[in-house]
């Protein structure tokens, strides 16, 4: 379900509604009041003068009912501003995503609830994800939502590693970006509730970003293409992993959790025009409140 579409038909529909009230219902309701509010001062004058109590209810209810909108109006029209705020704050500044996976654990974790910023990277026309406003680029380290590239229509979740143009090396579970070992310190172990099992965890070091990472020694090492690889001969498969340079407008990225994530190493790279935004918080996490707060 594309829910961007839908917020945006229902900002339209409403806005139209709303646009009518403002500049066509609301006078002509306006209108209608006055004169109703003349002619009936006009036959009231004498009980007016005497301060009649149930003829000032009767004028006060002629203007309680200018003010007030048909149900069908409050249901459309009423609901704009609500509708329209969520729309802004959705498609331009800030966007809440689920963790469906444990991918990127330890960083994130399974069901954590996650604000993503939608102009780290630049403005982007909603639906249409069109650029309009250059503000930034993705850094090697940042945590990235993107539309995954075999189908735009599910949202993923990894970790920056390649910029356009690096050469990435993989094998045998060792990061090289551009011929340099990426910095990596054993960090003792990591329980897997879900799997319960002990994965080995390691601090590792991309660009200024120092996060961790986790590998199962019992998994052995290496990758392959899938037959959705975006872009097959910019990889060498070797065995124990395989060797990438990375496109023009594309990036190389990877899951925290490296033997249990499907990642560039299978689809391959994702296109600058697919980012949605840089993840930054955890905003909450019903079982566990603790992993609430910002992450690298």
């Amino acid at each position: 379900m594309n829910f961007a579409l839908i917020l945006f038909v229902l900002t339209v529909v409403t806005g139209c509604f709303w646009l009518l009230d403002v500049f066509v219902l609301a006078p002509t309701r306006k209108k209608e009041a006055q004169d109703e509010l003349r002619a009936f001062d006009a036959d009231n004058a004498e009980a007016l003068r005497r301060g009649e109590k149930t003829v000032e209810a009767a004028r006060n209810a002629i203007l309680i009912r200018a003010k007030e909108r048909p149900r069908w109006l409050e249901y459309t029209a009423g609901f704009f501003p609500i509708i329209f705020f969520i729309f802004v704050l959705r498609s331009f500044l800030f966007e809440p995503f689920r963790i469906p996976s444990g991918s990127m654990m330890p960083t994130l974790e399974t069901g954590d609830m996650i604000l993503v910023n939608k102009y780290t990277y630049g403005l982007r026309i909603p639906v249409l994800n069109t650029k309009i406003l250059d503000v930034g680029e993705p850094q090697r380290g940042d945590v990235v939502v993107f539309k995954y590239p075999p189908n735009p229509d599910i949202d993923y979740i990894k970790r920056v590693v390649g910029l356009p143009g690096d050469k990435i090396s993989y094998i045998n579970k060792k990061l090289e970006v551009n011929g340099v070992p990426v910095p990596l310190k054993d960090d003792g172990t990591y329980f897997d509730e879900h799997k319960m099992q002990e994965l080995i965890q390691s601090e590792e070091k991309l660009g200024e970003t120092t996060h961790k990472i986790l590998t199962d020694k019992y998994t052995p090492s290496g990758a392959y293409a899938l037959p959705t690889h975006t872009d097959p001969k910019a990889c060498e498969y070797v065995p124990g992993g395989l060797v990438c340079t990375v496109p023009k407008d594309k990036y190389f990225v990877l899951g925290d959790n490296r033997d249990n994530s499907e990642d560039s190493r299978y689809w391959g790279f994702v296109p600058e025009k697919n980012l949605v935004g840089k993840a930054f918080m955890v905003w909450l996490n019903v079982s566990k409140p603790s992993r609430i707060g910002f992450f690298d």
